[in-house]
């Protein structure tokens, strides 16, 4: 068969082909445990299950408008209130089918072909596919464990273009779990305003941050609308991966724009997700603190463990659920780059884990400590065991 030249664009998802690789263990009885797949392991709240059943029972099982219901997308607002004191109104949101088409929606209305996208690395593996099928090109600004992966604008200046049209923020970061300060943040914003370079900020981690307050660009999408789309979901804070709900906060004309593209792709989200999903928004977080207090004490035991690895060398996460350690001084010939150690990890230890090339960082590997605890800890013992006997 001959596929269209798109497709040659994208290269398949690395998370999902370790996941994949470590079912196929499994099914051959080799027990593996999964440190790839970014999401927690807490069910979904009992509050937020309940609406979905609730739902069900009432039938709402019609379609809705292409950009949601208004209950969800005012829950939407409530909730960019509530944490960041910003006032939104509905005509600025649009729900999607998780944090992932949020993304893509936003590239394509506003990419043209041979655009560049300032994108910091390590990047979460879906950002360059995205953006090459929107006809833009992602030029990479470099960060490393040295300074606990971070860039900053001097950063910016030297990568910058004049063709130049978007810079992707993510904080905190998958795959690195590092949090910008808002005045890092802010700093960069500023900095692409003057340029008139638009933000699109990746927040799907916001409520995962876990030293002081979760740190937003919301403030600024209200000074400015038409310079920045703010994108989010609960797959990671309200544990609700499989429900596939996210949401951008952005300035009318884009909402209409993304909506006239969802109407064409997927049309509206599951109509049942949507009532969980005000459920989530509207409810109380006491399940979201303590998520994150349970995710401060895998951080910190797993950093504790690792500090034993001779040679390998991992940046202190500040949000999310990942640790991104640097393995590249235990390479070797058999084994010289991070898809030849996640493979050896896989079969020697049967952990599976991601490996940073799939990031933009083919010195490090992703672990996601989103796991009970003595799950995290047998495989980490499994892992050092492997690497230094």
């Amino acid at each position: 068969m001959k596929f269209a030249e798109r497709m040659k664009l994208l290269a398949p998802s690395a998370t999902f082909a370790v996941n994949t690789k470590a079912l196929e263990l499994k099914a051959k009885g080799i027990q593996v445990i999964s440190l790839a797949v970014g999401e927690p392991d807490a069910p979904t709240p009992a509050h937020i299950c309940e609406a979905a059943k609730k739902a069900i029972d009432e039938n709402f099982s019609k379609y809705t408008p292409v950009n949601g219901i208004m209950e969800f997308r005012q829950a939407v607002c409530h909730y960019f209130k509530r944490q960041y004191d910003v006032d939104a109104k509905p005509e600025n949101v649009i729900i999607t089918t998780g944090g992932k088409q949020s993304l893509a929606n936003t590239l394509m209305v506003l990419l043209n072909e041979g655009d560049d996208v300032l994108l910091p690395t390590p990047y979460w593996t879906s950002y360059p596919d995205l953006i090459r099928l929107a006809g833009g090109n992602p030029v990479l600004v470099k960060a490393d464990s040295s300074r606990a992966f971070h860039i900053d604008v001097s950063d910016l200046e030297k990568a910058v273009t004049p063709r130049t049209k978007m810079l992707i923020l993510n904080t905190p970061s998958n795959p690195t779990g590092a949090v910008y300060s808002q005045e890092e943040v802010d700093a960069m914003v500023q900095w692409c305003f003057e340029r008139d370079i638009f933000v699109l900020a990746d927040e799907i981690y916001d409520q995962l941050v876990f030293d002081g307050k979760p740190v937003s660009t919301a403030k600024w999408w209200q000074k400015f609308p038409e310079k920045i789309a703010v994108l989010n979901g609960l797959s990671k804070a309200f544990a609700m991966p499989g429900w596939r709900v996210g949401f951008t906060l952005a300035h009318e004309d884009l909402i209409k724009q993304c909506s006239k593209l969802q109407g064409h792709m997927t049309s509206h989200i599951c109509s049942i997700a949507q009532k969980a999903g005000v459920a989530a928004l509207d409810g109380s977080y006491d399940c979201v603190d303590e998520m994150r207090q349970s995710f401060i004490r895998r951080r910190d035991m797993a950093m504790e463990e690792i500090s034993t690895w001779p040679g390998v060398i991992c940046a202190k996460p500040a949000g999310a659920f990942y640790l991104f350690p640097d393995v590249s001084a235990l390479y070797t010939p058999e084994i010289p780059d991070s898809t030849a150690m996640c493979t050896y990890l896989l079969e020697k230890a049967h952990v599976a884990c991601v490996p940073g090339e799939a990031f933009g960082d083919p010195n490090c590997i992703r672990l996601s400590y989103a796991v009970a605890d003595e799950i995290l800890m047998d495989a980490l013992r499994l892992m050092k065991e492997a690497l230094y006997n």
